[in-house]
């Protein structure tokens, strides 16, 4: 199979050209790398069957001269600063919902049908039923990140419809993992090397949260594409636990030996648009035979263990 990866040298993007490689398929990776790595495509770079345009989605020339012959797009390229959207609001409709709009037609211009894509549970605002199914009610958006992803799955369902496309439809929890990059791991680690006496923790520290662990989540997609079968499958990607920001800290400041000082800034969000509370159904996509292996618990310490071998990785975001 020939597959075509947008966002190919980011923390999700790069896991899953490996997991492609590795069973035998071909990948075209496309990266503009305002985020992306270079290392992350190290191992890649070796394959034959890896080719690397960089290049952004907003090109339309070079996108659909590098999307012919794919068999399958995975759109995981986007702006994922969900926390200062308010700053820029027009980067999450360019980098999100115009930048989907030029592959989908990229995709029609070449006649490919199948899309697989990355968006998040943030499209469920603050949600008022959990665990949040995929069929819930979508209330007042949040945030301009998770406005710009329902858009983007909207273009998507259209084309479905429209054009006798395939969509795979992926809504994420936060992911952690080898090659994170971003997040409340990252973040807090990254304020404890600077500080080991002090920590800021935005909002109360209360906020519930539930994330999933890279492979496990890689796991998911593979077995979607294999087995799903309707016209547009949407899946919710998390796991049946969640825990509270204040449990994370104390499993990172154990691993550390690090006992500073909390000092929250307050309120129940710890920013504009973000929820208090995110923890999705997943019996949809379980219901296809897939069960993730890592608890959240051990996810954020391998996440950990990984930033703390890597250190290259926090430099870079320095």
């Amino acid at each position: 199979m020939q597959c075509f990866v947008t966002g190919a040298a980011g923390f999700i993007g790069s896991s899953l050209v490996d997991r492609l490689l590795a069973t035998g398929h071909s990948v075209v990776g496309y990266d503009n790398f305002s985020t992306g790595q270079r290392r992350f495509l190290e191992g890649a770079s070796k394959s034959s069957q890896f080719k690397l345009v960089e290049a952004d989605l907003l090109n339309t020339e070079v996108l659909r001269s590098a999307i012919a012959g794919s068999d399958i797009v995975f759109h995981l390229a986007a702006n994922a600063d969900v926390r200062f959207g308010t700053h820029h609001p027009f980067k999450d409709i360019e980098q999100n919902t115009i930048a989907t709009y030029n592959v989908l037609e990229a995709m029609r211009a070449h006649g490919i049908k199948r899309i697989a894509f990355s968006s998040t549970g943030s499209v469920y605002g603050e949600a008022t039923v959990f665990p949040t199914p995929e069929n819930a009610p979508f209330p007042v958006q949040t945030s301009l990140y998770g406005n710009s992803k329902v858009a983007a799955e909207g273009l998507i369902s259209s084309y479905c419809e429209g054009f006798g496309f395939q969509g795979f439809i992926f809504r994420f929890v936060s992911i952690l993992g080898e090659r994170y990059t971003h997040g409340h791991v990252f973040d807090f680690y990254q304020k404890l090397l600077a500080n080991p006496l002090r920590l800021e923790v935005l909002g109360n520290g209360k906020q519930r949260k539930s994330y999933l662990y890279i492979q496990d989540c890689i796991d998911a997609i593979m077995i979607a594409i294999e087995r799903a079968t309707d016209r547009v499958n949407i899946f919710n990607l998390g796991q049946d636990e969640y825990c509270e920001v204040n449990q994370s800290i104390g499993w990172i400041c154990q691993r550390l030996q690090l006992e500073p000082r909390l000092e929250y800034t307050g309120g129940e969000r710890g920013w504009i648009g973000d929820n208090p509370f995110i923890f999705l159904d997943c019996r949809r996509i379980r219901a296809l035979g897939w069960t993730p292996k890592l608890s959240i618990q051990k996810g954020v310490m391998t996440t950990l263990e990984y930033l703390i071998a890597n250190p290259w990785v926090v430099e870079a975001r320095t």
